[in-house]
Parts: structure tokens; sequence; C-alpha cells
């Protein structure tokens, strides 16, 4: 009878350590730039813009211009990184959402953001 519950007290640690595990490689996946842009509670890229890796993405917007020849578009990063701070800062009437200025990204999100759009 000891046996016995020695054996299940055992299993029961053996998974929880498992589970425990498991949960800690979860929160330390590195949450990437593409990962933000397509994220609906954070970037949101997709709900108004159209972008070449959308292909896992579903029913990209296209109310904004679409996200290509970033680098092209926007010679100097800076500048981008502007425009995704506070795009209000360039034109008032922009319905872009001030990531920066609004806290719905912090500083090392849009790093991250401005990385990824900045190769499409």
């Amino acid at each position: 009878m000891r046996n016995s519950v020695a054996v299940k007290t055992g299993i029961s640690l053996l998974a929880a350590l498992f589970v425990d595990a498991a949960i800690g490689a979860e929160q330390a996946k590195e949450i990437t730039g593409k990962d933000l842009a397509y994220d609906n509670k954070k970037g949101n890229c997709l709900a108004c813009h159209a972008m070449p890796t959308m292909a896992d993405a579903a029913q990209p917007g296209n109310s904004g211009p679409p996200l290509i020849a970033m680098s092209a578009r926007f010679p100097d990063k800076t500048a981008l990184r502007a425009q995704i701070w506070d795009a209000t800062a360039r034109n008032p009437a922009t319905y872009m959402p001030p990531f920066g200025k609004h806290k719905i990204l912090s500083e090392q999100e849009i790093d991250k953001v401005v990385d990824f759009v900045y190769g499409l």
C-alpha cells in the first residue's frame, strides 16, 4: 500500500515538473515583431494593411497602404519608427493609432515592429 502511494506521489510530482517546464518554455518564447504586427490586441497591422508575409494571416485590411518595399519608402528607419510611434505628428487626420504616444506598444515592442516592417 505504501509503495502504491509513493508511486502515485512520484508520478504526480513528475507530471507537475513537466507542466512547469512547458509553461516556462511558453513564457520564455521570444515575441517577434511579426507576432506583434499580427496580434489584434497589440500592433494589429493586418487590420488596415496588406503585407507580403500574410500568407498565414486571415483577411488583411486594405484601408492603409500595403506594407511593401518599406526600406525604399522609408530610407531613414527612424522616420518609420516615428510614423509607428505617432502617425498623427505627420498627419493629424490619420486614423492610424499613435502606438507609442498612447502606450499601445512599449518602446521595445515598437522597435521589434519597426524591424519587422522595415524588412518587408
